[in-house]
């Protein structure tokens, strides 16, 4: 990656690993010398492999991986001194939690994959895959029908590649994720959109604001979800509600 630094890492790239197979592809490069071959091994495409590579490489801030392009060879690629360090470093953070997740089990522990994540995001939903939509050939959106614990289902639309990395199939653990200015919370119910969640459950607590006011509504199963509604509004503690969150506003992070 030309004119990126070589040597020194920055340990945000260590926030993907145990998540998803982007430091499984980088492990891969290092031991098969090529990327296709990387692809091929992980079961993504060479397009995700690539995007493993570039999400990796801007986290890192260095050059994770050298390639070589074309020749009699065919070409190649090579782990950077910096790529090899980042593994190293990522393996022994993995015994480290492993060790740490085995010595607790049940109750609070459950929470403790997903407790490292630092996002600005408010809303963190642990949750179920049910079943992955693959749209037409061409499009190259997946949408993912999620169970909230007990009965609620939402719809993420997220990239194939994204879908690949992350590993995803149905009933696979995994946090949806969205900001709480993308969640719009209506009084009483709502009229079905396509591409949109309806959301019901009840006010929790309510902060009056000039413009907008911020709502904390409460979901079957004791889960909460932080949204807005319009000023002034008639919304008070107890209130039933309906929150809107477009599907493409609905991010996954593996647990």
């Amino acid at each position: 990656m030309p004119g990126m630094r070589k040597d020194v890492f920055s340990i945000e790239a260590l926030g993907h690993e145990p998540a998803d197979k982007r430091m499984d592809i980088l492990r891969l490069i290092g031991s098969t010398g090529s990327i296709s071959e990387a692809a091929r091994q992980a079961g993504v495409s060479y397009k995700a492999a690539w995007q493993a590579v570039h999400t990796l490489t801007n986290l890192a801030g260095v050059a994770l991986v050298d390639r070589a392009v074309g020749g009699a060879g065919g070409g190649g690629a090579k782990l950077t001194a910096a790529g090899e360090q980042l593994l190293d470093a990522a393996r022994q953070m993995d015994a480290a939690r492993r060790d740490v997740l085995a010595r607790f089990s049940g109750g609070a522990a459950q929470a403790l994959p997903g407790a490292g994540l630092r996002t600005s995001m408010r809303n963190n939903l642990p949750c179920r895959v049910m079943q992955l939509t693959m749209s037409t050939p061409g499009d190259p959106m997946v949408r993912v029908v999620l169970a909230l614990p007990p009965s609620v289902q939402i719809t993420s639309s997220i990239t194939r590649e994204s879908a690949e990395l992350l590993g995803l199939q149905p009933g696979l653990a995994v946090l949806a994720l969205c900001k709480a200015t993308a969640v719009r919370i209506m009084a009483g119910a709502a009229p079905a959109r396509e591409h949109v969640n309806l959301i019901a459950g009840k006010v929790t607590r309510l902060s009056r604001g000039s413009v907008r006011d911020e709502v904390v509504m409460s979901l079957p199963g004791e889960l909460q979800l932080v949204g807005f509604s319009d000023h002034p509004s008639r919304l008070r503690a107890g209130s039933a509600v309906t929150a809107s969150v477009e599907e493409n506003a609905v991010v996954l992070a593996r647990v």
